[in-house]
């Protein structure tokens, strides 16, 4: 069954032309028909509400069906909508229609048929407008969800750990933490040194295998209350809490770097070592609560001179003026 309700414009500048179509639109039972004399004020007329179905005639004064065409496609483009577009059209040579597919006219209808073709192809126009427009709606449902999953994501899918946001939140529960309770808030940063060389030598499924395998070495070395998150391609953080400033040192993490860097790990290639950098960026509630990115930007400048030395070292983060 057609739908009634379809929206349809018809734009014709002879007004004569413009009131058969509609009169034979109407007459077939469709409601919601409006009329434009020329292209501008069908623009103007589908910029204050949409149209499933415009009915143009090619040739008119100014702007012509085809620029029409160019124009609406526009407009459907920002309003993620869809229009059928039928011109009307006394030219029948193959070059003028293939011409006018290009330029994104959906249909054609014959002034000498008319009265045999209008409403046949206003009926196949609903259907097509309909499931386009259907499409149209459920794609950008779909981004939107993709949006909404991808903003509270926060696990790392190639190796099960948990990613930056998830650190992000781990270390600011941590300083909130000492903050009220006292003690030091942890923020471990390691990353493999070599990393790009090993790119350049083994495939993406061999470095996704030593991704996974550090992030399993990593985990068996951390203590259990701590938290373990994959922050980068080549980057992992522990962020752990300790209640005893003094016991938050190099030397509590010193097992961790010497774990991932002597021993070797195990792919289908055989085996790989890394070089990984440590740095401990230490925030002493005594000292102050210093903001996450503090933390995260003392850290990454921490592990570039971790790079250069190949040492574990210990850093304390500046506290910005609006921490």
């Amino acid at each position: 069954m057609p739908n009634l309700d379809l929206p349809i414009l018809v734009v014709d500048d002879a007004k004569f032309s413009s009131m058969i179509v509609s009169k034979a639109l109407r007459t077939a039972g469709y409601r919601d028909v409006r009329v434009a004399n020329d292209a501008p004020a069908a623009l103007q007329m589908m910029e204050q509400r949409a149209v499933s179905v415009l009915i143009a005639d090619w040739l008119m004064p100014d702007m012509d069906g085809l620029d029409l065409t160019d124009l609406v496609r526009q407009q459907d483009e920002q309003g993620n909508h869809y229009t059928y577009i039928i011109l009307l059209t006394a030219k029948e040579s193959v070059e003028a229609l293939a011409e006018a597919f290009d330029r994104g006219v959906d249909d054609f209808i014959y002034k000498s048929d008319m009265s045999k073709q209008l409403i046949p192809r206003v009926f196949a126009a609903d259907r097509i407008a309909d499931r386009q427009n259907t499409l149209l709606r459920a794609n950008s449902l779909l981004m939107e969800n993709n949006r909404e999953l991808e903003a509270s994501n926060i696990i790392d899918l190639e190796t099960g750990l948990c990613n930056n946001r998830y650190a992000r939140e781990q270390l600011g529960k941590s300083l909130r933490q000492a903050e009220a309770r006292g003690g030091a808030s942890a923020y471990v940063l390691c990353g493999i040194r070599n990393w790009q060389d090993l790119k350049r030598k083994h495939t993406p499924a061999i470095m996704s295998e030593l991704a996974v395998g550090i992030s399993r070495r990593l985990s068996h070395l951390i203590r259990p209350m701590d938290s373990l998150c994959r922050v980068g391609d080549n980057q992992y953080a522990i962020i752990a809490h300790f209640s005893n400033s003094e016991h938050c040192s190099a030397s509590t993490f010193r097992r961790i770097f010497d774990g991932i860097n002597h021993k070797a790990l195990k792919t289908t290639a055989g085996y790989i070592s890394v070089e990984a950098g440590m740095v401990l960026c230490k925030a002493d509630a005594e000292l102050g609560t210093p903001a996450v990115q503090d933390i995260e930007r003392t850290a990454v400048q921490g592990l570039v001179d971790a790079y250069e030395t190949r040492r574990f070292t210990e850093v304390q983060p500046q506290i910005s003026e609006s921490a």
